[in-house]
This record gives structure tokens, C-alpha cells and sequence, in this order.
């Protein structure tokens, strides 16, 4: 079962060029920062350092942009959380302005352990916390 979640996000100045359009980058601020909020506010789990013995690291991130967002937008952000395998997990999201949708993405992070920097399961109940919230 497929879980969405919904967060709010601003497009602030430091997001944006000379026309006021946000730079490619920030929606990468955009997509982290809503994955940081459900990490922490809904699944109650410390983000990206876990645990001494286990962090989050991304691996590959993809926008696909319809449409530009501007300085000034009231963003509304949809992660939806999948767990692709014992190791790795992914958060679809949807960015929208006026439900409107002008970004749809991806980012895949594998669990780590630091001290060896090698993949490593992520726990049962971590999983769990993570797309059954």
C-alpha cells in the first residue's frame, strides 16, 4: 500500500536567478527538506544519522520540471515512501503550486553503516516506521 504524505514549503530568495524562476538545485532543497520533515515529524525516525551504525545516503535523484515555480510560491509537497528492497528505500514526490502539478521526482537512498561504509538492512521496525506511518 502506497502512503502520501503532504508538506508545505516556500520558494524563498537564495531558491532563485535573476528572473525569480528557482534554480534547478533548489528543487533538490525541496525534495530533501520534505523527506528530512517525514523522516523526523511522521515516521519519529533521526535523519540521515539514524544511528552510529546506521545512516541514509543518496545514491540517485530525478525532476522531471512542467512547470517553473517562482520566488514567493507556496509549494505543496507529496512524498510517497517505497521500500525497493531490504537495503534501499525511495521517496516519489510531487511538487504543486495552486494544485497545479510543476515538479515530479525521486530519491533513492541506501542504509549504510558509517564505520565501514557499506550497505546494510535496514531494520524491520525502521521499515515499518518508514512507509506504514
Amino acid at each position: 500500500m502506497t502512503h502520501e504524505f503532504v508538506f508545505e514549503d516556500t520558494v524563498r530568495i537564495y531558491d532563485t536567478d535573476a528572473q525569480d524562476i528557482a534554480h534547478y538545485a533548489s528543487y533538490y532543497r525541496f525534495f530533501t527538506n520534505t523527506i528530512e520533515k517525514y523522516m523526523k515529524d511522521k515516521a519519529g525516525i533521526p535523519y540521515p544519522n539514524v544511528s552510529d551504525e546506521l545512516w541514509f545516503v543518496m545514491v540517485e535523484t530525478h525532476a522531471v520540471y512542467r512547470r517553473p515555480v517562482r520566488l514567493g510560491d507556496e509549494l505543496t509537497v507529496i512524498i510517497s515512501p517505497q521500500v525497493v528492497s531490504k537495503k534501499v528505500i525511495r521517496f516519489d514526490l510531487k511538487i504543486l503550486v495552486k494544485g497545479t502539478v510543476t515538479t515530479e521526482g525521486y530519491v533513492t537512498q541506501v542504509a549504510i553503516n558509517p564505520k565501514v561504509w557499506k550497505s546494510v538492512e535496514i531494520p524491520e521496525d525502521i521499515l515499518k516506521r518508514i512507509v506504514e506511518v
